[in-house]
C-alpha cells in the first residue's frame, strides 16, 4: 500500500526532465532518506509536493527501487530550482518538497495468517 503523496502530489516531474537532481548523494542540498524522508512527507500536504515521475519501465523500475528520498525545495541552489521550475507548469515557490521513490507500508500477509490456527 503506498502511503506518503505520490498520487496526491501538486505536480509531478519526470525522470527523464529532472536527470540533473540523480545521484541525490552528490546534490548540495538537504537531502532527507528513509524514516526523515516519511517523517517530512507526513507534516505537509501533498499539494506542496513535487514527484520525480518514472518516463519508461526501465526508470519506472529504477524509481521503485529508488530509497524514499525528500529534497526540500529551498535547499535546492537558485540554478537547481530554476531547472526544476522550467519542467513544471507551476511556480517552483508554492512547492515545498520533492519526492524521489515510494513510500510502501507494510501490509499484513493474509494468506499465511489464515491457517495460524489449523
Amino acid at each position: 500500500m503506498l502511503n506518503g503523496h505520490f498520487e496526491s502530489a501538486g505536480t509531478s516531474v519526470e525522470y527523464g526532465d529532472v536527470g540533473f537532481l540523480f545521484p541525490v548523494e552528490e546534490l548540495e542540498a538537504t537531502v532527507l532518506q528513509h524514516r526523515d524522508a516519511q517523517l517530512a512527507l507526513a507534516d505537509v500536504d501533498g499539494s506542496d509536493v513535487i514527484v520525480v515521475a518514472p518516463t519508461s519501465f526501465a526508470t519506472s523500475y529504477l524509481l521503485t527501487q529508488h530509497t524514499l528520498t525528500v529534497i526540500p525545495v529551498d535547499s535546492l541552489s537558485t540554478a537547481v530550482r530554476a531547472r526544476i521550475a522550467d519542467e513544471i507548469d507551476a511556480s517552483i515557490e508554492v512547492f515545498d518538497l520533492i519526492q524521489i521513490g515510494k513510500w510502501n507500508s507494510d501490509s499484513p500477509n493474509h494468506s499465511l495468517t489464515e491457517f495460524t490456527d489449523a
